[in-house]
């Protein structure tokens, strides 16, 4: 029981899911300036949050233990001050035991595929991490919102529209949040281009060009190459952020897509693309070029305004992100990505601050990703409805 509060913690999270906003949804075109730019950068207001003693931190379950919640997830949640790791679900048993010592998890709070519904009955846990292959977003975040979790699920968002807007639904049926982890949106040279770009810094903005990929390797039975798991190629899985990168720069969603897609390795890119190119057409004779590939290297985010010019390179990596524009190099800490994106979404949880990517934004995209392909498919210019 919370004497201050006088209810149990349980309670309280109920009451705070209860409240004003809590069922807030954002058409899919509303993501422009309004909703992207904010007075301050997002590391700038975590400085300003004061970390709660861990009893009083919304507990983390992370669903899918692979490198990206082994290698970033999980250490980052050593550095919150909302939010804590308190739960995992694995298929694998071996990692129960080196997740548990590692981290301190208690045994109640360890679940399998198989028995993951019970985590319904566990107070200990109140934001559940989906990070599995991309056509397991859907279900596992649908299971955890009628579970009577929050959800936060890795991107892309699914692997259809139709997935995302069930995801969406659920979380509204259950009167849970829900959040995509975008984690640039919380990055502090990626919301230095959102404001040079929205703000016309350098004037209007002409076009942008931005390029992720990097050389997947030669192995067949990586995950990312399979259709059924993935949904698609370097688009699906690193593409996106360029896609993204585009839109909150110029702070407008596109109204159509051209694009074409090229595959030298027909034998290990069977199933997915291997290089894809595309073009996103904006109001106002706006253009944004990307190029996403896992035979080639690549990583930069360029803006060309009417009076100048502003980039990221690298732009989308967990560190190391380096600006630069015609007037000089950009000077802003790095930081840990992933604390600030959790620690945003604990804090829209308890205190209804903005949820910067919540999952319309993340069905949009998908969107996107699949008007993409459909151009590149069939060479014909695809026109937006979002």
């Amino acid at each position: 029981m919370d004497e201050k509060l006088g209810c149990s913690r349980r309670e309280f999270l109920q009451r705070v899911s209860m409240g004003a906003g809590a069922m807030m949804l954002y058409p899919l075109g509303s993501f422009g300036s309004q909703m992207l730019l904010q007075e301050r950068k997002y590391y700038q207001v975590w400085q300003d949050l004061e970390e709660l003693p861990d009893e009083e931190k919304l507990g983390i379950a992370l669903v899918g233990l692979g490198n990206y919640a082994s290698g970033q997830l999980a250490p980052a949640l050593q550095e919150t001050k909302l939010c804590r790791l308190a739960g995992i679900v694995t298929g694998t048993p071996a990692k129960e035991e080196q997740w548990a010592e590692q981290y301190g998890i208690e045994e109640g709070n360890i679940y399998n595929y198989e028995n993951f519904d019970e985590i319904a009955g566990n107070d200990d846990i109140d934001i559940i991490y989906v990070v599995l292959p991309n056509s397991m977003h859907a279900e596992y975040t649908i299971r955890a919102a009628e579970a009577g979790k929050h959800v936060i699920s890795e991107k892309p968002m699914a692997t259809s529209a139709a997935d995302c807007e069930a995801m969406i639904e659920a979380c509204r049926d259950n009167n849970r949040r829900l959040s995509i982890g975008y984690r640039l949106h919380f990055e502090p040279h990626n919301e230095e281009m959102m404001r040079l770009g929205q703000e016309e810094y350098f004037g209007g903005i002409q076009k942008t060009d931005g390029v992720h990929s990097f050389d997947i390797g030669n192995d067949p039975d990586v995950w990312r190459l399979d259709a059924e798991l993935s949904g698609g190629g370097p688009l699906m899985d690193i593409g996106i952020y360029v896609i993204q990168a585009a839109i909150y720069t110029i702070g407008e969603p596109p109204v159509a897509v051209t694009a074409r897609q090229e595959t030298t390795n027909q034998e290990l890119f069977s199933e997915v693309e291997e290089t894809i190119e595309w073009e996103m057409e904006f109001p106002g004779e706006m253009v944004a070029h990307g190029t996403s590939s896992y035979s080639e290297r690549g990583n930069h985010h360029r803006v060309q305004a009417d009076e100048g010019w502003f980039e990221l390179e690298p732009a989308y990596s967990y560190t190391n992100i380096q600006g630069e524009t015609q007037e000089g190099p950009m000077d802003f800490p790095q930081v840990n990505q992933q604390t600030l994106q959790m620690d945003a979404f604990a804090d829209h949880i308890l205190n209804g601050s903005e949820n910067r990517v919540p999952g319309e934004m993340g069905l949009r995209d998908v969107k996107i990703l699949y008007a993409i392909y459909e151009a590149a498919e069939t060479g014909q210019r695809v026109e937006l409805d979002l």
